[in-house]
């Protein structure tokens, strides 16, 4: 069976993006070693990424290049009148069936990019096997949670604790 990878990097007070939903603040930080903490290994590990619209939206509005073309991208959302495009599959309904059957099919792992109601709505149903969460040395004070205030307890495995020279640290868990 497929993983579902949840690779993430927050800021220490636990936000993914500032209140307007954007991740600058991450190109802002000091990275001395040009460290790409492990992301062309992810990148290898998936063919396939799950995001909410919002998340979809800030990637599209990246001034590059859609960085995710070689991958089948799958956007959650409740909005029924998006229309698929060249990037994205817009899944409306019953997610959860959605995802679980994704899981089954035959292919290379899945990476959960995020926004927090995605993140809640899958860690919630226990369809994430791996966190891989970067804490940057940094405190928004204001912004997006890596999950919503709807999340319930979960215990999780750590499998690796890694200090960058960045003041970033890696904090990889198992779902239990």
């Amino acid at each position: 069976m497929r993983k579902i990878v949840l690779y993430i990097a927050i800021s220490l007070d636990g936000k993914i993006a500032d209140t307007e939903g954007s991740v600058d603040w991450l190109e802002s930080l000091p990275n001395p070693d040009q460290n790409d903490y492990g992301y062309p290994a992810l990148l290898d590990r998936v063919d396939t990424t799950i995001m909410g619209n919002a998340t979809y939206r800030q990637v599209l509005s990246f001034p590059i290049e859609f960085p995710y073309k070689d991958k089948k991208n799958f956007v959650i959302t409740r909005n029924a009148e998006l229309v698929e495009d060249e990037y994205a599959t817009f899944v409306f309904s019953d997610h959860i069936t959605f995802i679980q059957e994704l899981k089954q099919q035959v292919g290379k792992d899945i990476w959960l990019i995020g926004g927090a109601e995605v993140n809640t709505l899958l860690n919630q149903s226990d369809l994430i096997d791996e966190y891989m969460v970067f804490v940057m040395p940094i405190i928004l004070g204001k912004g997006i949670p890596l999950f919503s205030d709807h999340q319930s307890m979960k215990r999780l495995q750590l499998i690796e604790n890694k200090r960058y020279k960045s003041g970033a640290s890696l904090l990889h868990y198992r779902n239990n």
